[in-house]
C-alpha cells in the first residue's frame, strides 16, 4: 500500500490519517498499489470517482474525507517540490494551511481539492501547482523580490502563523448605530475618511506605519465597487469590513491576548470567583507543584467554579445561543473574526470581580498547595506576569461590559501581527472617531 511519504514538517494528524485511509481504499479498489504522490491527477481523479460512486457532493461527509486525503497528497507533493510546510491557521477548514519558505504564498490544499472535485476536474491541481511554480521561480530569479536571491532568511511556520493565524482575542464594545452606518456606507467615502485620519493622528504615525495602513486599508477600500455599500459586497472583503467596523464603531474594549490564555486562565478565574477554602489535592497535583507547575495554572485546574460555566461552547464561557452577528451582513461571511456576545452570563460575575481579592485567593491557594507539598512558595517572574496580565484583562472586560450602555459586546479574533499593530491602530481609530476642527477666516 502506498503510504504518505515522510516530510520535513509535521502534517496535521487528521490529514495524515485521511491520506493513509485514501491510499488503502485505492489499493483495494484498484487491486494494486496506487501511488498518490506520483500518479497524474487525471489518473487520481478516475480512481477517486470510483470511490465516490458518482459525482462529488460537497455536503457528504464521506466525500469530504476523500477530498481531505487527496489534499494530503497534494500538500505532500508541494512539500517535496518546494519545501512547503503546514502551519496552524484557525481560518482554514482543515485547521492548518500550507506556506512556502521563499515567498508569502498561502495554500489551503483542502479548499483547492474541494473546488477541483466540485468542478469535476482534478487536473486543476496541476494548473495551481504550475502557478505556484511560476511565482516561486520569479522570486528565486529576483523578478518579484530581488533580495530573495541574495540570501535573505527564508520564511518558516512561525512567521506564517504570526501573520495569518487568528490566535489572539480581544473583547470590544461597538456602538451599534456606528456599526450600521459604517457598513452601509460606500467604500470610497470610507477610504477618504481613513486617509484623512492617517494624517491627523496624535502623535503622528511613523511614515512606515502610515504607508502600511494606507496600503492595507485605503487601497483595499478603493478596489471595491464604489457604487455599492461595504455591507453589499462584504463577501469580497470580510476582513476589511470587520476591521473598518472596529475602527469606526469601537467605544471600549480589552487588550489582546492569545486565545489559550483567555480560555485556560482568564475566563476560568472569572467563574471561580473568590473561594474561601480549597478542595483536597490528589497526589498528581501535589507532585505537579513539586516539579515546578505554576500555582496559577493549578488554581484554575483544581478549584471548582462558584458559578456554572458551559461545558461546551465558545471559550468554555459562552453557549452557542449566546453568539450573534454585529450586523446582518456578516451572515454572508464564512469564518467570522468579529462576533457579538450576549454578556448576560458574565455581567454579574464581572460586577463582582475584584482584582485584589482574586489575586489574594491565588496567593492563598499557593500557600495551601505549598504546605501540602512541603515546598516553600517562590513566586516566579512568569507566574507574576501571568497573574498581572489576567487581572488587567478582566478589569478591562469589566469596564467594557458594565460601563458602556447600549453597546454591543463583541469578540474579535486577530493575528499576532495584528495584535502587535493594535496600539498604532488605536491612534488611527481615535483620529477617525474624533470631530474635525474646521478653521474659517
Amino acid at each position: 500500500m502506498a503510504q504518505p511519504a515522510p516530510q520535513a514538517h509535521p502534517v496535521p494528524q487528521h490529514v495524515f490519517q485521511a491520506q493513509s485511509q485514501l491510499a488503502a481504499a485505492l489499493e483495494q479498489s484498484e487491486g494494486k498499489a496506487f501511488d498518490l504522490l506520483k500518479a497524474p491527477w487525471a489518473d487520481v481523479e478516475k480512481a477517486v470517482v470510483k470511490l465516490l460512486g458518482g459525482a462529488f457532493q460537497v455536503n457528504r461527509q464521506e466525500h469530504q474525507a476523500l477530498a481531505l486525503g487527496v489534499a494530503g497528497a497534494f500538500a505532500t507533493r508541494m512539500t517535496a517540490e518546494h519545501q512547503a510546510f503546514w502551519f496552524p491557521n484557525r481560518d482554514s477548514p482543515e485547521g492548518a494551511t500550507l506556506g512556502f519558505p521563499e515567498a508569502i504564498i498561502m495554500l489551503s490544499p483542502f479548499g483547492a481539492v474541494m473546488d477541483a472535485l466540485g468542478q469535476g476536474k482534478l487536473s486543476r491541481l496541476e494548473e495551481l501547482a504550475a502557478d505556484i511554480r511560476r511565482s516561486l521561480g520569479q522570486v528565486r530569479f529576483g523578478g518579484a523580490n530581488p533580495g530573495a536571491a541574495l540570501g535573505q532568511p527564508k520564511l518558516g511556520p512561525v512567521d506564517y502563523q504570526r501573520l495569518f493565524d487568528p490566535g489572539f482575542l480581544q473583547f470590544v464594545v461597538l456602538d451599534p448605530n456606528k456599526t450600521k452606518t459604517t457598513l452601509e456606507t460606500k467604500p470610497d467615502a470610507l477610504a477618504r475618511d481613513v486617509k484623512e485620519a492617517l494624517g491627523r493622528t496624535q502623535p503622528p504615525l511613523p511614515p512606515e506605519a502610515k504607508q502600511q495602513f494606507d496600503g492595507q486599508i485605503v487601497t483595499s477600500l478603493q478596489r471595491l465597487d464604489a457604487t455599492k455599500s461595504l455591507a453589499d459586497q462584504i463577501e469580497r472583503a470580510p476582513r476589511l469590513a470587520e476591521l473598518i467596523a472596529h475602527m469606526v464603531a469601537t467605544v471600549g474594549g480589552t487588550g489582546c491576548a492569545p486565545e489559550e490564555f483567555w480560555h485556560e486562565i482568564v475566563l476560568p478565574l472569572l467563574f471561580i470567583g473568590v473561594p474561601q477554602q480549597f478542595p483536597p489535592l490528589d497526589e498528581d497535583e501535589v507532585q505537579a507543584f513539586q516539579q515546578g507547575a505554576e500555582p496559577l495554572a493549578l488554581f484554575v485546574d483544581v478549584v471548582p467554579h462558584t458559578q456554572p460555566a458551559p461545558e461546551e461552547g465558545l471559550l468554555g464561557a459562552f453557549e452557542m445561543t449566546e453568539i450573534g452577528l454585529a450586523h446582518p451582513a456578516f451572515s454572508r461571511v464564512g469564518a467570522l473574526r468579529l462576533i457579538q456576545i450576549n454578556p448576560s452570563r458574565i455581567k454579574p460575575l464581572l460586577e463582582q470581580f475584584d482584582p485584589d481579592k482574586t489575586a489574594d485567593a491565588v496567593r492563598r491557594f499557593t500557600k495551601y498547595v505549598a504546605e501540602k507539598a512541603g515546598k516553600p512558595t517562590e513566586e516566579t517572574p512568569q507566574g507574576k506576569e501571568m497573574l498581572q496580565a489576567a487581572m488587567m484583562l478582566l478589569a478591562d472586560l469589566k469596564r467594557a461590559a458594565t460601563t458602556v450602555q447600549g453597546g454591543q459586546l463583541c469578540l474579535r479574533r486577530l493575528t499576532e501581527a495584528e495584535a502587535a499593530s493594535e496600539q498604532a491602530l488605536a491612534l488611527v481609530r481615535r483620529a477617525l472617531q474624533s470631530g474635525r476642527i474646521i478653521l474659517t477666516s
